[in-house]
């Protein structure tokens, strides 16, 4: 049970329990009170014989207050019916002495939805409105002139339909507390089949956080797979040309292989970077400082200036600020695709396009190079960022997708789709 829950059923429970004293102790406060009042006013309003009536009908209607306090029966039972009638026949006798006597008489009011059935309820509050009506006439009950009738038919048209209100009002406090009783059964049910598939299930949990454990480690093992691949493997294939080209260099254009040397040096210091960021999962180095299309024009440009590859980048749609790694994972692919063409696809030109779309960014490398046929592929088997099923992976993992178009002599277009996620 949610805690809104507990709340709504402790409200519940206050209310019914400050109905419960209500019911049990205000009749006789109002009685009380009501005898009082007219004990002051006796001298004012009620005549010797209205003085004794009212002394033996005040002890009747305290005898049977009592007799409803040991036999709290149901709404619409004999016993309740019986009561309610006779209450208000005391209190329109009582009324009838003194007008004072109302006071008791506006239990009518509260009691007629607990103690009637619910097609009298609205006749035991009309009996009540007629109390009140006379009480408040002028001259009390019967009204003795004109004027008075006229106002006991005013004050009766007014208590009437504030029976109508009190009566439609009872019908949706009884709604609602037998919704709530409803919505705290099946509470209560849900809360015992929850503890029961608890109890059940508890024999597994050790299970399951082994199994989560697993595939945790499972997981960060295919990251740092992914990463070695991406930065320290594709950097150390980058070294290892730049230093072939150095030695084929050294003897004839020693200016050249000095050039190639310092790209060695700079692919070496950007691999070790590379490495220790991977090793703390923090973003690419090319998007520190860098949004996606600044960082993917840099990768282009480099890549284009160590394979000797024509490339060009562009950009279409509004640029907007990506999340962190909706970026990481379009940066690694673009690395990965132009890899993949400059070590396969013996390409003379590149295009890196990046598009914004709406809700959609695309990024497609094209190149002119030999292609493939999809189908000689072997399968991806999950080990991490290798090649096309690895491309295909990182996009998954953020809802994307990645396709590509190619055969032998027809050079090949990588496509990845992801949701465009903004940066908060």
């Amino acid at each position: 049970m949610s805690a809104g829950e507990r709340e709504a059923v402790i409200r519940v429970a206050t209310a019914e329990q400050w109905w419960e004293r209500f019911f049990r102790y205000g009749p006789y406060g109002l009685l009380g009170l009501a005898t009082a009042v007219s004990a002051v006013t006796r001298e004012l309003i009620m005549s010797r014989a209205d003085v004794y009536t009212v002394a033996v009908l005040v002890p009747v209607a305290l005898v049977l207050q009592l007799r409803r306090g040991r036999d709290p029966s149901g709404p619409g039972s004999r016993a309740a019916l019986f009561h309610f009638v006779a209450r208000t026949l005391l209190a329109f006798a009582l009324t009838w002495c003194n007008p004072f006597f109302s006071i008791f008489a506006t239990l009518g009011y509260f009691d007629a939805g607990r103690l009637l059935p619910r097609r009298a309820v609205r006749a035991g509050m009309l009996a009540t409105a007629v109390i009140m009506a006379g009480s408040q006439s002028g001259s009390g009950l019967p009204p003795v002139s004109l004027m008075n009738w006229i106002t006991f038919a005013i004050l009766f048209a007014l208590h009437g339909t504030l029976t109508m209100v009190f009566a439609q009002i009872s019908n949706r406090e009884a709604e609602q507390v037998r919704t709530q009783v409803d919505t705290i059964t099946a509470l209560e049910s849900a809360n015992a089949r929850l503890e029961q598939a608890m109890a059940e299930n508890a024999g597994l949990h050790a299970q399951l956080l082994v199994q989560a454990r697993e595939a945790g480690v499972a997981d960060e093992r295919g990251r740092m797979a992914a990463e070695i691949h991406d930065t320290i493997a594709q950097g150390l294939t980058g070294i290892i040309a730049q230093l072939q080209a150095v030695t084929s260099a050294a003897a004839t254009d020693p200016e050249l292989a000095g050039e190639h040397l310092v790209r060695a040096t700079a692919l070496a210091r950007h691999s070790l970077g590379e490495a220790r960021r991977s090793v703390h999962n923090l973003l690419p180095a090319a998007l520190e400082h860098d949004d996606l299309p600044g960082a993917l024009k840099k990768t282009v440009t480099t890549w284009s200036q160590r394979t000797g590859v024509r490339a060009e980048f562009t950009v279409t749609g509004t640029a907007e600020p990506l999340h962190d790694e909706v970026g990481a994972t379009l940066l690694r692919i673009a690395e990965e695709a132009l890899a993949n063409a400059g070590r396969h696809a013996a390409a003379s030109r590149a295009g890196v396009t990046l598009s914004y779309m709406g809700d959609e960014i695309t990024l497609d490398v094209r190149d002119d190079g030999r292609g493939f046929d999809p189908a000689a592929l072997p399968p991806y088997r999950g080990a991490g960022g290798f090649g096309l099923g690895g491309m295909r992976a990182r996009a998954e993992r953020i809802a994307g997708t990645v396709e590509v178009e190619t055969g032998p002599g027809l050079g090949t277009a990588v496509c990845a789709r992801v949701p465009l996620v903004r940066d908060d």
